[in-house]
């Protein structure tokens, strides 16, 4: 195994071949390079660990190599030597970025002690980036509250496609999180540091969706006062998020299937094509296959943008997530309005988690923030429920079909038995009751809700 990768540049053939020759010996690989102005094409090549150069050179000198590199990678690790020794050299080096400076002639000794410096440096450096960039992940999937199999899925699907630079599309339900996940996605790749531009192609009217998407020339059209780049434009080298694509007007459409194409805009008004690099992520809660088929969403477009599909699952589809949203939204809402609410009462809780949620994360945020304004208590009651919620009986529970006849049906009982019980025990005072009204006997009812985790 190599100990590190090592580009070696100078005019004097035998200082390229004396450096080779020692840092081979000793583990490095080592890419001697005599003519400067290849430098960029060799530093693609090789990526290098460290780049060793004289500075006093025909063609590019040492320092136009080290401001090269640093344009390139501002962490790269250039290491200076030369023969003209002198201290305005060397504090020029440092200051300009280089990591060492090396007066000629040097040891062997003197040598592989900068290198070795210099490769522990790079070693630490990697280590302390891998450790923030996994601190980073766990902070980023804290964000999003849930420890059910399915939401734990979508994040670790969102996790693995982040690294990657192709474009997704988020199917999910209104209020399920989609934004939250293109978010996620976009903090975990490599164009954090640049922006996400959030579009929701809803709000758009149709006679300024050119102008706000792909920007508009001064007297472009009436009350064009001043040039204006698009959100197109200002999502260059990061990401765009286009929610309820759908939503997109057919020429628009074609438009922003040519821009994808091309990676390049053109602004309404204007000649000039502008070059852009940008990841898309879409978001729908329509099945666009249905809308090509009725000839209101492009073919085209709908294949360009949908490279990576994440289904986001409904509320009512991860209702062990319920208590954990809840007690989330409970910190904050409590915390933002200077309440002490600490949590919600078990017969409360019963209540939120039978109910179906059709407006999914956000309605529970919005029913939640309700609760705790009502609140003067501690724990939040039925009383600060809307009372459709606390009225709601349940609907059928189907489950998918993708689960084998056996296993659907086993959890298709289960669901069946939790549902009669709860509603058993609603509209009874005592076991006793419940158990007559049931036709069972007591103990057969009591084994029922021991075993289902029912609430008495």
């Amino acid at each position: 195994m190599t100990e590190g990768k090592i580009l070696i540049i100078d005019d004097e053939k035998d200082m390229v071949d004396n450096c080779t020759r020692i840092l081979s010996f000793y583990g490095y690989e080592c890419f001697p390079l005599y003519d400067s102005d290849l430098f960029e094409d060799f530093l693609k090549k090789t990526s290098p660990d460290i780049i060793l150069t004289d500075i006093r050179m025909e063609g590019k000198d040492g320092f136009e190599i080290l401001k090269r590199a640093k344009e390139i990678n501002s962490d790269a690790i250039v290491i200076l030597f030369t023969a003209y020794a002198n201290i305005e050299d060397a504090v020029r080096a440092i200051k300009e970025g280089a990591f060492d400076y090396l007066p000629k002639p040097f040891s062997t000794d003197h040598l592989l002690t900068v290198i070795k410096k210099a490769m522990e440096f790079k070693r630490l450096k990697d280590e302390n980036i891998r450790l923030h960039t996994c601190i980073s992940e766990l902070r980023e999937r804290e964000k999003i509250v849930g420890n059910s199999v399915k939401i734990r899925k979508v994040l670790d699907l969102a996790e693995k496609i982040a690294k990657t630079d192709s474009n997704v599309l988020l199917y999910g339900e209104s209020g399920t999180g989609k934004e939250l996940i293109a978010r996620f996605i976009h903090k975990l790749s490599y164009r954090s540091k640049k922006p996400l531009i959030p579009v929701d192609c809803s709000t758009i009217p149709e006679n300024l969706a050119e102008s706000e998407l792909f920007g508009h020339e001064k007297g472009a059209f009436t009350g064009a006062y001043q040039t204006k780049k698009g959100l197109i434009e200002m999502a260059n080298g990061g990401t765009l998020f286009l929610d309820e694509i759908s939503r997109l007007y057919l020429p628009i459409q074609a438009k922003f299937l040519r821009a994808l194409q091309e990676k390049q805009i053109r602004r309404l008004g204007g000649r000039e094509l502008i070059d852009v690099d940008i990841r898309v992520i879409s978001a729908t809660n329509l099945d666009l296959k249905e809308l090509i088929k009725k000839g209101v969403f492009l073919e085209e477009l709908y294949y360009r943008i949908n490279v990576i599909e994440i289904e986001i699952p409904p509320l009512r589809e991860r209702k062990e997530d319920i208590p954990l949203l809840v007690n989330h939204f409970i910190k904050i809402f409590s915390g933002k309005n200077q309440k002490n609410v600490l949590g919600v009462k078990p017969d409360c809780m019963e209540i939120l988690e039978r109910y179906d949620w059709p407006g999914n994360v956000r309605e529970l945020m919005n029913t939640i923030e309700r609760a705790v304004s009502l609140c003067d208590k501690e724990l939040i009651s039925c009383a600060e429920l809307p009372e459709h919620i606390v009225n709601y009986k349940g609907t059928t529970f189907i489950p998918s079909s993708s689960l084998p006849y056996k296993e659907a049906l086993k959890i298709a009982m289960e669901e069946f038995h939790k549902n009669y019980i709860k509603s058993l025990l609603g509209e009874s005072n005592t076991l006793t009751e419940a158990s007559k009204k049931a036709g069972i006997d007591r103990k057969t009812l009591y084994r029922l809700i021991k075993r289902f985790r029912i609430r008495e």
